[in-house]
């Protein structure tokens, strides 16, 4: 029996309703996502003197300056902990995590000439930033083990747990970056509030301080922020402490749901980005 015309047809139609992430497809574009975080990189650090070593000396600079302040001059308590280990261990995830949370965010407003021209899985935008960041923050982390070495501390089996923590670092820009993009594209505000939010985020976390002087009673609503558990966990990792669960897991099941909210609302929000951009 032979085909007919009518029979070739292939009809296509918009997807509507609530879908997962299509990881087939974000195969068959890895290419394009390799050449977008290779051309991140590469715009960041263009003709500059220092090149990558920005990624050690941002964050040098701010252990400097909160070792300084918050250290010698506030005497803000570390646990017997020199101030400058206590710290560089809580700004070197954190630095990683404010930088991809406000890439992310605006990664579809700064690549709005590309979403009408050709399609490929928008979900490649804001998933760049995270991805090149995250090779800023492996440069960076030697500043973690040069503090280490200087401080002899020696590594225990907490240590091996690390690769979770940073997972769940990655986790937390990943789905407010998923969040904060697809809404960017709608309302611009969120461009212009984002420094605000970063800046609010860091004095709510315990980079300069530790989780232990918050009050018992505001502790649990304390913990639900995702970061606390990433620095806390990061400090137990290198410091040999007793691994602080209790403010880690609330953390951990916030993040988890900011991160598969974030992917639910992004896919669903993705056929109207072209319409609305």
């Amino acid at each position: 029996m032979s085909e007919t015309a009518a029979d070739r047809v292939k009809v296509i139609e918009p997807r509507s309703g609530w879908r997962l992430i299509n990881f087939q497809e974000l195969a068959d574009y890895r290419d394009l996502l390799y050449f977008l975080v290779t051309r991140e990189i590469k715009i960041l650090y263009a003709q500059t003197i220092l090149g990558l070593s920005w990624a050690v000396l941002q964050p040098l600079i701010q252990v400097i300056l909160f070792t300084i302040v918050f250290g010698r001059v506030a005497k803000v308590s570390s646990e017997g902990v020199p101030y400058v280990i206590f710290v560089t261990l809580a700004i070197i995830p954190w630095t990683y995590m404010s930088q991809a949370m406000t890439a992310s965010s605006e990664s579809l407003v700064r690549g709005q000439q590309m979403l009408g021209k050709v399609y490929f899985p928008r979900l490649i935008f804001p998933v760049t930033p995270i991805l090149s960041k995250l090779i800023e923050f492996f440069i960076s982390f030697s500043l973690i083990l040069c503090v280490a070495v200087y401080y002899r501390i020696m590594p225990t089996l907490n240590l091996l747990l690390l690769p979770l923590f940073i997972l769940y670092m990655i986790m937390v820009p990943t789905g407010v970056g998923l969040w904060l993009s697809a809404l960017a594209i709608r309302f611009r505000d969120v461009r212009h509030a984002m420094p605000f939010v970063v800046r609010m985020l860091m004095y709510t976390a315990p980079i300069v301080y530790s989780a232990a002087s918050i009050p018992d009673h505001y502790r649990i609503l304390y913990c639900l922020n995702p970061i606390v558990g990433i620095i806390e966990g990061f400090r137990a990792c290198f410091l040999g402490t007793p691994m602080p669960w209790l403010y880690i897991w609330p953390g951990m099941i916030t993040a988890t749901l900011i991160l598969i909210g974030g992917v639910f609302y992004f896919v669903r929000m993705e056929r109207v980005f072209v319409d609305v951009i």
